[in-house]
């Protein structure tokens, strides 16, 4: 029976892996295909209940996958919009708890005000993993796309606090307003402060360790040290994982550049593992989720879901836009700092609220009985909802996510251009700074000059690849350039080169262990050649 329950443990994995591929391969969402597939999986017979452990999701899967989004995050674009992140990441989490739980309450009979208001923190958080691949291939602008990714770095934190407050009102476990407050401010503050005190002695280690492999391994465990020590002092795990991410991630800069290589593809390949199987056991949530509805019919049901999940959808259009236009009516000072939003942009950030794997954590994380030892009010309901708004949020909403952004023409056409125009000049000044370097060590060396030809010409051809790039690869007349000529003809040699390697160790001529060092070479010069 072990040996059977362990197997069903392994297809969970492997199943996210396929499918995922499958999605990849034929260029749709990953994470929406894995939804539907755990979905249909749980009609097939003999397929077990996997129910979610919360205490699993909150300790092992949001850790390292806030701490990797933080990581990759631009610690200046988030000051930049610090304003906009905040008032969708503390006040529009609020003010969907308040709606949805004022909402749940007019709606179902018999469901009280504070078990509605622990629903409505629930499904307030959007997980935005789903909305931001999607808007990265598609070319959102990079205010939007910054707005939304900080959104969902926040965004848990205070949908967690408002959820234990709510919970703690609920079970009649000795609440009131200020209390409530008190533990809001509480968490966010000790959150960060305790983000803050594990950032630089992390740092520090991190540098002094002289070893890739050690130096990423703490960076593994950062999250995890975050979250625990935060949680332990009552503090929000979250918001101490996300301040330590961006610490570190800003200060990657002063790391090797092989621990930068290993680090890169270590946290792509952990992110992509945890959420395919994030995604399929959202799908996989159903059964567990109808075994506990009684004394209600499936028409009621649907309807309140079906209501429920609209009040969320509106909730944050009807935040956004004023949150969004007021600020700039009234102050010149935010015209001029973040510039005019158009009503496309709004559109988009509010079309943008799929819920995840959080809110389900949630909401298995209810109690089954208030402090005086009666069952939880609603609590059976709440799972279903909450079920049924993350399902809906990601299958209606995530669906036509890409085809709102193209039918609304919102994309950065411009910006990418003014990217690689700003590039190609730091790549401009960076080589002559080399050259200038390389001249002041010939003078004073007397270097080969054969040597010091070779730089010279290395330098000068990374100084025209960004430019060339503007272009698109081809001179006016359609010709290829100089650089894209390079580095197609370097390509067709690496290929040349590696295959006389494999033959050679095919032929026992060469180890193995001699044929990983020079391929990991080969291979880095073709990422560094593949970069464009």
């Amino acid at each position: 029976m072990e040996t059977t329950h362990a197997l069903w443990l392994l297809a969970i994995p492997v199943s996210a892996l396929m499918v995922a591929a499958g999605a990849r391969r034929l260029g749709l969402s990953a994470p929406l295909v894995l939804v539907i597939a755990g979905l249909l999986v749980t009609f097939v017979p003999g397929v077990p209940e996997f129910e979610l452990d919360p205490e699993f999701v909150l300790y092992v899967f949001l850790p390292p996958l806030l701490f990797s989004a933080a990581w990759q995050s631009s610690f200046y674009n988030l000051r930049e919009n610090v304003r906009s992140i905040t008032l969708l990441s503390v006040g529009l989490v609020l003010f969907t708890t308040f709606a949805v739980g004022y909402a749940a309450h007019l709606l179902v009979p018999g469901l009280p005000l504070s078990a509605a208001f622990v629903l409505g923190a629930i499904v307030a958080p959007p997980d935005a993993v789903a909305a931001v691949s999607i808007a990265q291939r598609l070319g959102l602008p990079r205010r939007s796309v910054t707005v939304l990714v900080g959104e969902s770095l926040f965004n848990d934190a205070t949908a967690l606090t408002a959820f234990r407050v709510a919970v703690v009102a609920a079970t009649g476990a000795g609440f009131t307003l200020a209390d409530g407050v008190w533990r809001f401010l509480f968490a966010a503050v000790a959150g960060a402060a305790v983000g803050l005190l594990l950032g630089p002695p992390l740092h520090w280690l991190r540098t002094r360790l002289d070893d890739p492999l050690v130096e990423n391994g703490v960076a593994l465990v950062a999250p995890f040290a975050a979250y625990l020590l935060a949680e332990t002092v009552h503090a929000s795990g979250v918001i101490a994982v996300v301040v330590s991410g961006l610490y570190l991630g800003h200060r990657f800069t002063d790391s090797p550049a092989v621990t930068r290589l290993i680090g890169h593809s270590f946290w792509k390949v952990m992110v992509f593992v945890l959420e395919t199987v994030v995604f399929l056991l959202i799908g996989l949530q159903l059964p567990p989720v109808i075994d506990g509805l009684s004394g209600h019919g499936w028409p009621e049901l649907l309807g309140w879901a079906s209501a429920i999940f609209a009040v969320t959808v509106a909730a944050r259009f009807v935040w956004i836009f004023p949150a969004s236009a007021v600020p700039r009516l009234l102050s010149r000072r935010v015209r001029e700092r973040e510039g005019e939003v158009g009503w496309r942009d709004r559109v988009v950030v509010s079309w943008a609220g799929m819920r995840g794997v959080v809110s389900l954590a949630a909401a298995f994380a209810i109690p089954f009985a208030t402090s005086d030892g009666d069952p939880f009010p609603g609590r059976d309901l709440i799972l279903f909802f909450t079920f049924t708004t993350v399902l809906g949020t990601l299958l209606v909403q995530g669906l036509t996510f890409p085809a709102l952004i193209r039918v609304l023409r919102v994309g950065s056409a411009r910006e990418r251009y003014a990217d690689t125009v700003a590039e190609a000049g730091a790549q401009h000044a960076a080589a002559k700074a080399s050259l200038d370097r390389l001249e002041e060590l010939d003078a004073e060396e007397e270097l080969d000059a054969a040597v010091v030809e070779r730089l010279r010409q290395l330098a000068e051809h990374r100084q025209l690849r960004a430019w060339e790039r503007l272009g698109g690869g081809t001179g006016p007349a359609g010709e290829e350039v100089p650089t894209a000529t390079y580095r197609r003809l370097r390509r067709e040699m690496l290929a040349a080169e590696r295959q006389v390697f494999v033959r050679m160790r095919d032929e026992r001529r060469i180890d193995d262990e001699v044929l990983n060092r020079v391929l990991h070479e080969l291979d880095l010069e073709e990422v560094a050649l593949n970069r464009d």
